[in-house]
């Protein structure tokens, strides 16, 4: 393995042809997917993506997104439509998955459940190289004599190498008990670990996970989450991530990609994911729950009206809102933006509907009475409310998030030179 393990997607697109798209004779006709017919199934557009070397990079969104196409595609078993992959200064969408120096951990582990955990995990070591019949035979009877006493066992550098490769993995991972066990015998933990074991010890370049952990019970989830991620850190392994799982995706990557219809949303550590959106869109997929949306109008004075109140946003967007004064915008709040405070003209009073006792927060659903809308509200545990009793929220001037007609963030003013530490900049989208 050599040079950086940096990743690098360089417009890649990606649309599979309609069921229909075969030629007269029969066949599939190779050329349909690199055609626009109108029956054809885009999955990625034109998407520039790149990964650090060492990065642990987490891909979110919906179901058909085009997440774990873009492994698929990284892994080899998918070929653009267009566009190159790059994994350091390499193409590779040419290559085949064996030449790529990646490996690949899937949702249902793949184990061989005719090999113990010791053969699965070097599984990939024993085809990663070429082999003459005179070494094939002398490995084979090197593994048939491992049994016997010393001076009787057929040497192999070769499988005492993998051997050893063997060992040092399933220390790491906690296996070195399980080794001639076979996959049938493993809990849905075990079995994962070994899948794991499998790709770390080929030392690829790139790491590719395709919700590893959906299968695995909560607690279980927690505990090999943590796992991975130290693993990584360890390693230093370029890590592509993908997960359906809010706590996943903010846990456990050096920074997100949020993929909805085949276009990337919005890059970025979980904070500023979390913290500024660039879109609608974002705002309501990252975040549990997600933000409470509302619609305002801008006055004079960068004021916001919402519910008949006026309200006056602190931080970087007010001074972007004077510029809009008779603008309809929508409002994004987080939950914890929100508080339970006296009755005053300032409040905006609202019907709590329903409560969550989370045990660390009381989630609050309420319907404010000017306007019908609902909102959650992020709640100290020993809050006491009832549905049906009337409350009065306070609205955090700095937790405002404003979004045009179409849906994008208001771009946020330049940092001023020489001030430390501004906020991020969201991404410009074509």
């Amino acid at each position: 393995m050599g040079g950086l393990a940096d990743v690098r997607f360089q417009q890649v697109s990606k649309t599979y042809p309609p069921r229909r798209g075969k030629s007269s004779d029969g066949h599939r006709d190779p050329g349909v997917e690199n055609r626009r017919d109108p029956g054809s199934i885009p999955v990625l557009h034109q998407l520039d993506l790149s990964i650090a070397d060492g990065e642990f990079l987490v891909l979110v969104g919906p179901s058909g997104c085009g997440k774990s196409t873009l492994l698929r595609l990284l892994a080899g078993l998918e070929q653009p439509s267009s566009g190159e992959i790059f994994v350091g200064d390499r193409p590779v969408s040419r290559l085949r998955p064996s030449q790529r120096d990646v490996a690949m951990v899937f949702q249902s582990y793949a184990l061989y459940p005719h090999l113990s955990v010791r053969d699965n995990i070097g599984f990939g070591l024993r085809r990663s190289a070429p082999r003459s019949a005179r070494q094939q035979l002398q490995d084979t009877l090197h593994q048939l004599t491992g049994g016997l006493p010393k001076a009787l066992q057929v040497p192999s550098a070769r499988e005492e190498s993998i051997a050893a490769r063997i060992t040092e993995v399933a220390t790491i991972l906690e296996l070195d008990q399980l080794l001639d066990r076979l996959p049938k015998e493993l809990s849905g933990g075990q079995k994962q670990r070994v899948a794991l074991g499998r790709a770390i010890a080929r030392q690829p370049a790139v790491f590719l996970m395709d919700e590893p952990l959906s299968n695995l019970d909560a607690k279980l989830r927690t505990g090999t989450r943590t796992q991975i991620v130290d693993l990584q850190r360890r390693l230093g392994t370029t890590t592509l991530y993908v997960t359906h799982d809010q706590v996943e995706a903010m846990t456990m990557g050096h920074r997100i990609a949020v993929l909805h219809a085949g276009v990337l949303q919005q890059l970025g550590t979980p904070m500023q994911l979390y913290q500024w959106p660039a879109n609608l869109f974002v705002a309501q997929f990252i975040g549990s729950p997600p933000m409470n949306l509302l619609p305002v109008e801008v006055m004079a004075g960068g004021q916001l009206v919402l519910s008949g109140r006026r309200f006056t946003p602190q931080g970087p967007l007010a001074a972007v809102l004077p510029a809009r004064v008779g603008h309809h915008l929508t409002a994004g709040l987080r939950p914890e933006h929100l508080s339970l405070a006296p009755a005053t003209n300032r409040n905006l009073a609202a019907e709590v509907s329903h409560q969550e006792a989370l045990g660390n927060e009381l989630l609050i659903t309420c319907k404010l009475q000017a306007g019908d809308h609902l909102v959650q509200v992020r709640c100290p545990p020993e809050s006491r409310v009832v549905a049906g009793e009337t409350v009065h929220l306070d609205v955090n001037p700095a937790g405002w998030r404003l979004f045009d007609s179409r849906g994008m963030a208001l771009p946020l003013p330049q940092p001023q030179t020489g001030s430390s530490g501004g906020e991020p900049q969201l991404p410009r989208l074509s």
